[in-house]
Formats: C-alpha cells, structure tokens, sequence
C-alpha cells in the first residue's frame, strides 16, 4: 500500500515554512546557526535556534504550552487545510497521530523544578505533564480533537524516522486511513549541557565528514506530514521504503564498521523494490563526530561503489535530535516538489579537507541537480544511541 505523505509544515533554523526552508536549504546557508552563550556554564556555542514569536497555544489548553508544543503548532498550521480535510473525509478517530520526540517539555519543567528548589513552590503555570514524552501527541489530539490512535516515539535521534515507519504501519494494517506524522524537538539546557558532558559539541559550526570534524552543533525543529493511503492535491511524494537495525554496540557510539547502517538501507532498498544504483540522493546522519562519520562512510561506500550524490545538511540546520530524521525526509520532500522546476539538492556545506581515513564519498556541489523525470528516489539516513538505525526512501509515488 503506498503511503501519501500528502501535506508537509515545517519549522527549523532554515525558515518558518516550506518556501523559505527550501530557499535557504538549497543555497547552503548557515546563518541560522548563531554562537550564544547561557545554555553552558562559561561557554558560547553555535547552535540554530528559531528566532521570533511562535503562535500561542490557545487559552483552553494552556495546560499543553510548552515551547516544544507552539514549535508543533506552527509546523501544523501551515498545513491545517490539509489537516481539516482529511478529518472532514476520514472522520476522527481514522485519523493517528505519531511523532517523535527527545526534549517534549523538559525546559519548561526543568524550570519549574528550579523555581521549586529556590521558593519550595511551583509557578502557577507548571504542569507536569509538559514533561512526559507524550506531551507533543497528547497535544495535536486535544487541539484537533481526535480519536484515533495517539504516540510518540522516542528513541533519540532515530525518534521521529521510526515515527514515519511507525505511521506507514498503521495504514497498511488498516488501523488509519490518515496520520499526521513527524517530529519536533526544542533547544534546552539539559541536552546542551548533555552533550557536551560527553565532549560531542562543537565550539564552532560542524564540520561533517572533514578531517577537522570535532563534534556535533544543538538545533531545533518541528514537522509535520500528512500520511495517507490516498493521494492528496498536492505532489505525488510517497515513504516508499523503510529499514531499521539495533547493532546494540553501545551505549553511546555506533558500530565501527557500519554493519548496523548499512543493513537499516539494505531493508529500506528490500522494501521499496529498489537497487542502490536507483538512488539519485542520499542525505545521511552525518553529526560531525569522528566515530559516526567514520562508520557512516564506510556503509555508504559499501552499499553505494559507484557513489551516489550525497550531502550533511546539519551545519545548517544543527542536529534536530529527535526530530531530525523528520527534518531530513522534509528535505527529500522538498527536493522532489522542486525537481520539476529547479532540481536542486542540498549541497554538503564544509571545509572540504577530506579525512584521509574515511573512503571518498560523492558530495553535492551547487552543479548537481536531480532529474525531472519520474520516478526519482532519495534516501535519508538516520542514527542513534544504543545502535539504534534507520533509513527512509522518499520518491515518486507510483
């Protein structure tokens, strides 16, 4: 069964919405990540926030108003049409809703637990359940009033590429007849102060797959797409193959060799029907840090020996954590709308100083572009702790 991804919102350093994230994805600008200082004690860092008001969560549920929530909202609004329509034309409870997530509410609760230890009182607007990781599907559920299945996943930077394959699921098992599927993750102390106990963030912007990679930069995102067995009025952009490994190396750091990636596309190639060489575009993890890039490269250059045009897009866009892998299929997404007007992908931002350990890859330059002649198929790799992988194929829906 093919699954529509029908709609698509989306909110990240990049732009407030699919124009202008596409505009400035595809120029390869990195000026939405800005070097600030208060998330870690005594340090400036780069990390790609979004700048300006985000819309408030209305007054009847204020209990929901959680910076991770209005990030949502927005993303969700760009698409309410599409959202109403698929209500209206599948009732209620046909239509799921299943995201990722990594931060949910944490800022706003670890605020509340400050306030608490200061005055031994909780501010009048805390609510404990902005923390819990279901926050972000609790929230769409109440606001949109729905009845269908309702979740969220949460498996760090994998969170929101299971919440696709998750979604997929529940069309072909008849479950729904729609999803709004995606992710959204929120800047906050504790995951900067998080990462850099582990000596993962970079003091300057990242710098995937170069010799001189030193760690990873924070960003923040919210997406959002309408998945559904029917197609929509908008492009015909299907998830047409999903594969997921757990290698469960470590806790932290991927599997050396790669085995574990390379079998999450080997899985996503087996069920899209596809062979390597039908790729025309692979955006992978690519996090800047010397073991994911090392073992990255070497399962890209095993599946794909003859390259395949390939490109990071986190210097722009930082790492989005749990709803990276949302993001980067957006970014598939919006290459295939684009295609028949432009073609354009998005080019691998860095230094261009190859590490000489890591096999050559073929990155995107400025001068590549992605046929106009369907089908086309882009792959989007994503990776997490505890070897935990995923990838996606987004292509011409048949």
């Amino acid at each position: 069964m093919t699954a529509y991804l029908n709609a698509l919102g989306v909110v990240c350093a990049l732009g407030r919405d699919k124009p202008e994230v596409a505009r400035n994805l595809f120029a390869g600008d990195c000026s939405g990540m800005r070097r600030e200082a208060g998330w870690v004690p005594d340090r400036e860092l780069p990390v790609a926030g979004v700048h300006g008001d985000l819309p408030p969560v209305p007054p009847a549920l204020a209990a929901h108003s959680s910076r991770n929530n209005r990030l949502l909202l927005e993303a969700a609004l760009q698409i309410r049409d599409d959202i109403e329509q698929a209500i209206r034309t599948y009732g209620p409870d046909r239509v799921g809703v299943v995201l990722g997530t990594s931060t949910s509410g944490i800022d706003e609760a670890s605020q509340g637990l400050a306030r608490y230890i200061r005055e031994q009182r909780f501010p009048a607007d805390y609510d404990y359940r902005q923390q819990e990781l279901g926050a972000p599907a609790n929230f769409l559920v109440d606001w949109l009033q729905l009845s269908g299945p309702a979740y969220v996943i949460s498996t760090a930077c994998t969170s929101s590429a299971r919440a696709l394959m998750s979604a997929r699921r529940l069309l072909d098992l008849g479950v729904c007849d729609a999803v709004l599927c995606g992710g959204v993750d929120s800047l906050c102390k504790l995951t900067l102060n998080g990462f850099t106990a582990l000596e993962a963030v970079s003091g300057e912007r990242c710098n995937p797959f170069s010799a001189n990679r030193d760690g990873i930069n924070i960003g923040e995102a919210a997406v959002l797409f309408v998945m559904s067995r029917e197609r929509g009025a908008g492009p015909a952009i299907a998830l047409l193959g999903d594969g997921a490994s757990s290698d469960a190396h470590h806790i932290s750091a991927p599997e050396p060799s790669g085995r574990g990636a390379l079998q999450a596309m080997q899985k996503a190639l087996a069920r899209a029907g596809l062979q390597a060489s039908q790729i025309g575009y692979l955006n992978l993890h690519g996090t800047a840090t010397q073991h994911n890039d090392a073992m990255e490269s070497l399962a890209v250059a095993s599946l794909f020996p003859d390259g395949v045009p390939c490109s990071s897009t986190k210097p722009m866009t930082g790492h989005t954590l749990g709803a990276a892998g949302a993001l980067e299929a957006a970014f598939c997404w919006l290459s295939l709308a684009a295609a028949d007007r432009e073609g354009r992908l998005p080019p691998h931002v860095w230094d261009g100083h190859a590490d000489p350990a890591l096999p050559a890859l073929r990155w995107v330059t400025a001068h590549d572009r992605l046929s106009s002649i369907a089908p086309r198929y882009l792959m989007s790799n994503s990776f997490a702790f505890g070897g935990n992988n995923v990838s996606l194929i987004i292509g011409d829906a048949p």
